[in-house]
């Protein structure tokens, strides 16, 4: 499972640099817990373009995830790889999301069929990148989830409410 990270993993803060701002989002490492116990892996996979753009360093993003880590340890969850795009979209690489780079890299590091993939998400990138990679696509309505549901930009295999899963009926 591929899964982003601001907004949906952990509250969605602007250029978030600073670990002590790092909150889960609630819910969060339940919903891992039990991704892991049916056999799941986790993956993140996030587009940091604040590096890109001056605003911190790859020193503060990695402290930033140490940080995200050591929370959802402390409630029994744990991620197999954390995959970080540094760029800025008009760096043209081929990391960003919507790109398919990271995953590919998370795909051959941890060894999966990105066919057989699910994509978990809170913006338009993250469903394109999970629709290029033929995976199953579902969209959260946290982080800014709700705001691209209601936009309609993107079709997504599921809408649900959160990273449990839960869907609003």
């Amino acid at each position: 499972m591929l899964l982003d990270r601001d907004g949906t993993i952990i509250i969605e803060r602007e250029y978030l640099s600073d670990p002590q701002q790092v909150e889960l989002d609630p819910g969060a490492s339940e919903a891992l817990r039990r991704l892991r116990q049916i056999g799941l892996g986790l993956a993140v996979i996030t587009n940091q373009s604040g590096v890109g753009r001056g605003y911190c360093d790859a020193g503060r993003v990695a402290l930033v995830h140490e940080r995200m880590c050591a929370l959802l340890a402390a409630e029994g969850a744990h991620l197999d790889g954390i995959y970080v795009c540094p760029h800025t979209p008009e760096d043209g690489c081929s990391c960003r999301k919507p790109n398919p780079g990271l995953a590919e890299m998370a795909a051959k590091d941890l060894d999966f069929d990105l066919g057989a993939v699910v994509v978990i998400g809170d913006k338009r990138s993250d469903i394109e990148m999970g629709q290029r990679l033929g995976a199953t696509t579902i969209l959260v309505r946290t982080g800014y989830g709700a705001e691209v549901a209601g936009s309609r930009t993107v079709s997504p295999d599921f809408i649900v409410n959160d990273l449990k899963l839960r869907a609003r009926l």
